[in-house]
């Protein structure tokens, strides 16, 4: 990992700190996608069937894409009862953090009138995206599937690629099976996504797409956007440990680590106003090196994208933090308290000593699709208001629309708009 020492704040930005984003898709890739979207645009379910064989190495026809209720049946077979059980906690404790995030709509008739307020109306149809690979992420279905509940959207449909055996993974299919989620369609990749934006005679167009993916998910994504709606292009996950010498240094090891085996891009920020704690971190980095899985991926994370800032003391640590303004931030200090005044940029705030990153993954409440590489400076995690829209509502009768005719003709005027004053005019007999 990289070192810097900071005695000075003045003028110093994230690319100083942390180095420049990484650009844009590397080359070829966007072609490819529009190629993809336009073979999805143009042949539908055949297009989607022949990439999946192309990418996937998975025969299917238009009749397989969908997940059959056979094939629901057999997964809760398969999965055990007690990672049924882990699945049914993690949806309550979801559940329950963003029931607490629904606004409702609203009306006031504070003036004789008038009538001013807001409608809040969920999304008609929702894509889901969950990534393939050698484990199921079932916390990715949770997290994205939850709060599109929460918020009322009526249809949703879940897209993830299927294994070399043309299933899908059980525990994933248990997972979105609890949560009420029936039509998921055996499709991953770019094509996934174009499906969900274009539509297919299978797979039913949506008004917006959330979900992680690689890099031809989310050019994508970017490309279709305007289109359909996105939640965000995420880049690589990343965590800042803010801590002083009250830190275990085999703690804060184990939550660094706990970002660098997810890419070897992954961001990994240890802000310390302690020495000694530096030392002892390095130490423990090495130990826990030594058996964990992923530990080639953790190396050149660690190597490329890892940095330890060293303040002169915890204020200037979480000005240091706003600077970065991270994804995941993990305060470990004696007095976590005493400093979450001073942090202003950061996605998710894991307050003291026993609050690890994963647990928050998981099963604590809040969200963990959270935005990247600096953007918790105006994004926020993924939410219920991510599912709905809003409408203002108003209403004047005519005495009240007269009591103010005079300033919106004023104004009309200033900006030249005939049009909009003579709307004015006509309803309230005011001669032009």
């Amino acid at each position: 990992m990289r070192e810097k020492s900071i005695s000075s704040l003045d003028n110093i930005s994230r690319e100083e700190l942390v180095g420049a984003p990484p650009g844009g898709a590397p080359a070829g890739v966007e072609e490819s996608v529009r190629e993809i979207i336009d073979a999805v645009r143009q042949k539908g379910d055949q297009a989607l069937c022949e990439l999946t064989e192309r990418f996937d190495r998975v025969k299917l026809d238009a009749g397989t894409l969908l997940v059959s209720e056979s094939e629901f049946e057999q997964a809760f077979a398969e999965v055990s009862s007690t990672t049924a059980e882990a699945i049914k906690l993690a949806i309550a404790r979801v559940e329950a953090f963003h029931a607490r995030q629904k606004q409702n709509s609203w009306m006031e008739t504070g003036e004789p009138g008038v009538l001013l307020g807001q409608l809040v109306n969920p999304l008609e149809k929702v894509g889901l995206y969950v990534p393939g690979g050698s484990a199921p992420l079932v916390s990715t279905v949770i997290m994205n599937a939850v709060p599109a509940i929460k918020a009322g959207v009526p249809k949703i449909s879940l897209v993830t690629p299927p294994a070399n055996n043309g299933r899908i993974n059980p525990a994933l299919l248990v997972t979105a099976n609890l949560l009420g989620l029936k039509n998921v369609y055996k499709v991953g990749g770019a094509q996934a996504v174009a499906a969900l934006a274009l539509g297919t005679e299978s797979v039913p167009r949506v008004d917006k797409i959330v979900g992680p993916g690689n890099i031809y998910v989310a050019t994508a994504k970017k490309l279709l956007f305007g289109l359909v709606g996105i939640d965000m292009i995420a880049g690589p996950s990343e965590i800042l440990v803010l801590a002083d010498q009250s830190a275990k240094p085999d703690f804060v090891a184990a939550d660094l680590l706990s970002q660098a085996e997810h890419d070897p891009l992954s961001g990994c920020y240890l802000v310390t106003d302690s020495e000694e704690l530096i030392k002892k971190v390095k130490i423990a980095l090495e130990i826990q090196l030594k058996d964990l899985e992923r530990a080639e991926i953790a190396r050149v994370a660690l190597k490329d994208h890892g940095l330890i800032v060293k303040v002169n003391n915890l204020e200037d640590g979480a000005a240091v933090s706003n600077i970065i303004a991270p994804e995941h931030l993990i305060v470990e200090v004696a007095d976590p308290w005493a400093i979450l005044g001073r942090i202003r940029n950061a996605c998710a705030i894991f307050m003291g000593h026993f609050t690890p990153e994963a647990v928050g993954d998981y099963l604590a409440g809040p969200n963990h699709v959270l935005p990247t590489q600096g953007t918790a400076r105006f994004f926020s995690p993924l939410g219920v208001d991510d599912f709905v829209k809003k409408s203002s509502l108003l209403s004047f009768t005519e005495e009240s629309l007269s009591k103010l005719s005079a300033s919106v003709l004023e104004l009309a005027s200033i900006e030249g708009l005939t049009a909009h004053a003579r709307s004015v005019k006509v309803r309230t007999q005011i001669k032009e």
